[in-house]
């Protein structure tokens, strides 16, 4: 395990941008250190990089928080689709024996605030959002046993995987088989939250609060109990002949409610502004923006 429970990168009075660990009185959730006027954290000292080590310093006040993963520190992000049930209903296919893999390239990392751009190629209606659970791999490891998962995981926060459904699903333009990468993955289609919270303190965050609003207005709303393959399955599974490095981001997948699902289906238009919100991870808050 990280010897950190909760990580944020941020930028000090100086100008100085560190890692650093919040500082939660007893009585404090962590949203409401993140939307504090007044924040402090332990300096974590070492390293640049979330899953890289880290020692504990001093105390310094939080002027500005940064993304806490940068592209840089991704070598590759692996995500699951169709893994919870009512969102495999919604999209009208059957749940897969084994996850369903698929990949996004690191230029997908976004900020937790960042606008996300939607290029021209995409700006066909059918843009849609997909408010997921992220893990963050904190320790190399191949064929990882289910029962060793949790040690390989640096932390969760929570993330969008956006994407552009014309190209993953219409005929004309995916083919007879639907086409998952290239449709989810134009630059900036991954935001990731603000935090990472290590499973020492969420375990293997199978009972967290998912919330997706697009505008303010709630189109997903689900516990992470709804997931079809767990945390351990999934990071097993990804592992099996194949080396997760330190710093991979895997997306554990979405719940009911993304706007391909609903009659008619709700796309996002360009402004759209979508929050991704889970509990103990704080949220992401991105604008499409068509360029």
């Amino acid at each position: 395990m990280a010897s950190w429970s909760r990580l944020v990168r941020f930028v000090d009075s100086t100008g100085r941008e560190t890692l650093g660990e919040p500082i939660l009185p007893d009585d404090q959730e962590l949203e409401d250190w993140l939307a504090s006027d007044e924040r402090w954290t332990v300096e974590l000292q070492g390293s640049s990089s979330p899953v890289g080590p880290l020692t504990r310093g001093e105390k310094i006040q939080v002027k500005e928080l940064r993304p806490v993963v940068r592209q840089s520190d991704v070598p590759i992000i692996r995500c699951i689709g169709l893994n919870y049930m009512k969102h495999v209903q919604e999209a009208g296919r059957k749940p897969p024996p084994y996850p369903s893999v698929f990949i996004k390239p690191n230029t997908c990392v976004a900020g937790f605030n960042e606008d996300v751009p939607i290029p021209q190629i995409a700006q066909d209606g059918t843009v849609d959002y997909e408010g997921e659970l992220a893990i963050v791999i904190g320790k190399v490891g191949r064929n990882i046993t289910k029962e060793s998962a949790l040690g390989h995981i640096a932390g969760y926060c929570a993330s969008n995987d956006v994407s552009a459904r014309a190209w993953q699903r219409d005929p004309e333009k995916a083919g007879v088989v639907p086409q998952w990468c290239f449709s989810k993955g134009f630059d900036k289609f991954a935001p990731l939250g603000p935090v990472l919270v290590s499973p020492s303190l969420l375990g293997n965050a199978s009972n967290l609060h998912l919330r997706t609003l697009v505008n303010g207005e709630e189109r997903q709303n689900t516990s992470t109990n709804d997931l079809i393959f767990d945390v351990e399955t999934i990071v097993s599974f990804c592992s099996q002949g194949t080396t997760l490095e330190a710093g991979t981001v895997i997306l554990t997948g979405t719940p009911s409610g993304v706007a391909m699902g609903m009659k008619p289906p709700k796309y996002l238009n360009d402004g759209d502004v979508v929050e991704v919100l889970i509990s103990g991870l704080g949220s992401v808050r991105n604008k499409m923006v068509f360029e």
